[in-house]
């Protein structure tokens, strides 16, 4: 995001975003509650949850505004800072079964390192090539919504939101095998914030980010109607069953194919008419030009 909105195409940066939380409840808890009914009757999760609906709606009234300044951008990362903290204290005196099911956890991970340095190596690499992998997501997105006649917001909405949600889909995916549910919906519950308050909250203390009209039009809602879907699972402590995360998958791919067919507001056949094949390369080499010479 950060990347995307120093490059010139904040478009990309706030659809990463939205398209992420977006992916996250529909698809990450979709796909799990398929192979394995996801439960979770935590009180720290429903606690977490009701924060998340909360944020959403409050991310959602910013975005209203058109724009998500420096100053805003900045409480909301002071607000992850406060969460963070109280969560910490709070999650001190969780009760013993909490605690047996996170070693229980740590102890299915093989070959972790041990050594501190190691450890920090790995870190050190695992962000370097975040860097590399960041800067070829964007140029990538870039040409291909350039060649498709698409927007970048689009592209950001769906094939990098899906890129950056694979993670939480894979730790989703084991923690249904292993009938963890509560790591399963708070893997979502802690991205959706961390996407919210973190990853829009330092991208806009670095560089004011505009919100397009196809997004507070139609996407934000379609965020805030995943967000009420799942919200009685988490506060109820009610299973998701397999025909209701075979719903919740249908309804993202769904929500993808408008994305393509003109259903959010921007049409997709409008910029590939424009341009001829030859032009719409040419218009991507001078994006990506452009870019080279920003960065």
């Amino acid at each position: 995001s950060l990347d995307a909105a120093l490059s010139g195409v904040p478009e990309i940066a706030i659809g990463n975003v939205i398209g992420s939380n977006i992916a996250n409840i529909l698809l990450v808890l979709g796909v799990p509650a398929i192979i394995y009914p996801i439960a979770c009757d935590v009180n720290a999760i429903r606690r977490d949850g009701a924060i998340m609906f909360a944020v959403t709606i409050g991310f959602i009234a910013l975005c209203l505004s058109g724009q998500i300044l420096n100053w805003q951008g900045a409480i909301m990362t002071s607000m992850l800072c406060g969460y963070l903290t109280w969560s910490y204290f709070s999650g001190r005196d969780e009760n013993e079964a909490t605690a047996e099911a996170i070693v229980d956890e740590i102890e299915g991970i093989a070959a972790r390192p041990h050594s501190t340095w190691l450890s920090l190596a790995f870190i050190a690499v695992g962000i370097a090539g975040l860097v590399v992998g960041a800067d070829l997501l964007i140029n990538g997105g870039i040409a291909i919504a350039v060649a498709a006649g698409g927007s970048e917001a689009t592209i950001g909405l769906s094939l990098i939101a899906l890129g950056t949600s694979l993670p939480e889909l894979a730790t989703s995916l084991v923690a249904a095998i292993r009938r963890h549910g509560d790591v399963a919906i708070g893997n979502v519950i802690g991205s959706n914030l961390f996407n919210i308050l973190g990853i829009m909250g330092i991208t806009a203390m670095v560089k004011t980010v505009p919100i397009p009209d196809q997004i507070i039009r139609y996407d934000l809602w379609i965020m805030l109607s995943a967000a009420i879907l799942v919200t009685p699972f988490v506060l109820r402590g009610r299973p998701i069953s397999r025909r209701y995360g075979a719903f919740l998958t249908f309804a993202y791919l769904i929500y993808v194919l408008s994305l393509y067919h003109g259903m959010s507001g921007v049409s997709k056949t409008e910029p590939a008419q424009a341009a001829s094949p030859s032009s719409a390369k040419q218009s991507a080499r001078i994006l990506l030009n452009h870019k080279q010479l920003l960065a």
